[in-house]
């Protein structure tokens, strides 16, 4: 054999050693998650409430409308004001923007409260989770509509995903969705099954046929790309994911909230993290700086025992608390109540979205948190 064909040799199997690596690498076990059972409230350590002032009933809504229940709140990126969603006066769970038709969806000047637009009237069934992405459009996901769209800053519809009153669990259909976010090359990530959280319990040990438990990814103009999870307690399972955010290093943040964590993913579905220290968590919202904000709004002795409701902070480079802002106290309920969306403004003002719990105690479907 000729040197030529020795070296050629050589470099074919560095190059086979090199993919076989690879290959091992992507076939390794994902690392270990931390187990939210072994965990404390780090909040019961007295942690500082960077806000000086909450304000209940913040944003009045038009024509002396009566605020319903709501758990999605967000940022107009270019002027910083706030969008937010009613569910047309409905306090539970059980509808209201299909009888009632008023607009739910408005937006709010962040400094008077003043209502500056509003649409959406006769679209939705149930909103559940809003998005308001980089050219100021804003999509609503419909839980019990099975749908979501994207509408822009005026209102007008500019895409449908999901079929509304078609509930399924194939790649054209979503079955409770619960969140929605897009990243900057203009992929859709959903959040897919909102009953997840009531299953695989002692009261309730097994999973419903055709629910779901997953994210789905897909193409800036609405293609099905790909989805990963179910409903389950391992890494990459989830029980209700309820929230979606993005970091500033394009990683997807998932609230699995009956399993009491944050999951983290990249953009292709691929396992990151898991942070333990957030709570049983309804809401996210990550600053421009990486601040992130998780509310628990759900959190009672019989799900999560020895923790109170609330707006955990701290960095989404690590899982650790280092602020909290307390639930709204109620005599009947020591763990407080608390709303289950959250944003924040440019200001550090933080918004919370009255969920059913909290909505009665709140007086309004808004409060705001004065920094």
């Amino acid at each position: 054999m000729s040197l030529s064909h020795l070296h050629s040799l050589g470099f074919a199997l560095a190059i086979g050693a090199l993919l076989f690596g690879c290959a091992g690498q992507s076939d390794a076990p994902p690392p270990e998650a931390p187990d939210p059972s072994t965990v404390t409230d780090p909040a019961a350590a007295g942690l500082p409430n960077p806000t000086s002032e909450a304000i209940s009933e913040w944003g009045p809504l038009p024509d002396d409308r009566t605020w319903g229940s709501t758990a999605g709140v967000d940022i107009d990126p270019h002027d910083g004001n706030v969008w937010a969603y009613d569910r047309c006066g409905a306090s539970a769970l059980g509808g209201g923007c299909a009888e009632n038709l008023v607009d739910p969806v408005l937006k709010f000047d962040r400094n008077t409260g003043e209502v500056l637009t509003s649409f959406g009237v006769g679209e939705f069934d149930l909103p559940h989770g809003i998005h308001v992405d980089s050219g100021g459009n804003v999509w609503i996901v419909d839980m019990t509509g099975h749908h979501l769209v994207k509408f822009s800053s005026t209102g007008d519809v500019l895409l449908r995903l999901g079929t509304r009153g078609e509930p399924g669990n194939d790649s054209e259909h979503f079955n409770q969705p619960n969140d929605v976010i897009t990243a900057p090359d203009g992929s859709i990530f959903v959040a897919d099954g909102h009953g997840g959280q009531s299953m695989l319990t002692p009261n309730n040990p097994t999973v419903t046929e055709g629910a779901t438990g997953r994210i789905m990814k897909f193409s800036a103009e609405g293609t099905f790309i790909k989805e990963w999870g179910q409903i389950g307690t391992e890494i990459g399972d989830f029980r209700t994911p309820h929230a979606l955010e993005m970091d500033s290093e394009g990683r997807l943040f998932v609230a699995d909230r009956g399993n009491h964590r944050i999951q983290i993913f990249d953009q292709d579905g691929n396992y990151l993290d898991s942070y333990v220290q957030y709570s049983r968590v309804s809401g996210l919202f990550i600053t421009d700086d990486d601040m992130l904000y998780a509310i628990d709004s759900e959190t009672n002795p019989n799900n999560h025992p020895g923790w109170s409701t609330g707006i955990r902070i701290g960095h989404a480079s690590e899982d650790r608390v280092t602020a909290f802002i307390p639930p709204y106290e109620i005599d009947s309920r020591d763990t407080g109540v608390a709303g289950e969306g959250v944003a924040v403004d440019a200001d550090g003002n933080v918004y919370a979205a009255e969920g059913p719990i909290s909505r009665p105690i709140a007086g309004g479907g808004l409060t705001k948190y004065v920094r």
